[in-house]
């Protein structure tokens, strides 16, 4: 049997109407992954990851809006990738028409593990 999982986002139930738990759906314990989508001036939480001592990457897949992190401001649009590291505080903020992202997050290493290629 081939070791694969599709799951579709519309089918993951979205926690406080927002926030899609895809890893779980996935059942992946390799890295997090979630689908958010917030509605126009909407905020996500602040917060860090230093416990967790996950970097994260954003990609906005619709909508635009602002990325805090730390004391700066990242403007966002689909396509555009922004990774944080784990001490650093940071809080996404939707644009007019709301935004809908994907955070991808696991332990910060010293180095690649994969392919070199890569």
């Amino acid at each position: 049997m081939t070791d694969y999982t599709v799951v579709d986002a519309g089918d993951v139930e979205a926690m406080r109407g927002a926030f899609r738990k895809m890893r779980l759906a996935l059942g992946t314990n390799a890295f997090g992954i979630n689908q958010i989508e917030l509605p126009a001036g909407a905020s996500g939480p602040e917060h860090d990851e230093e416990d967790t001592t996950h970097e994260e990457v954003y990609v906005v897949l619709a909508g635009s809006g602002t990325l805090s992190v730390g004391d700066e401001d990242v403007p966002l649009e689909p396509g555009r990738y922004v990774r944080v590291g784990p001490s650093v505080s940071r809080q996404m903020t939707a644009g007019d028409g709301g935004i809908t992202f994907i955070a991808v997050g696991a332990p910060a290493a010293v180095e690649w593990t994969g392919r070199p290629t890569l």
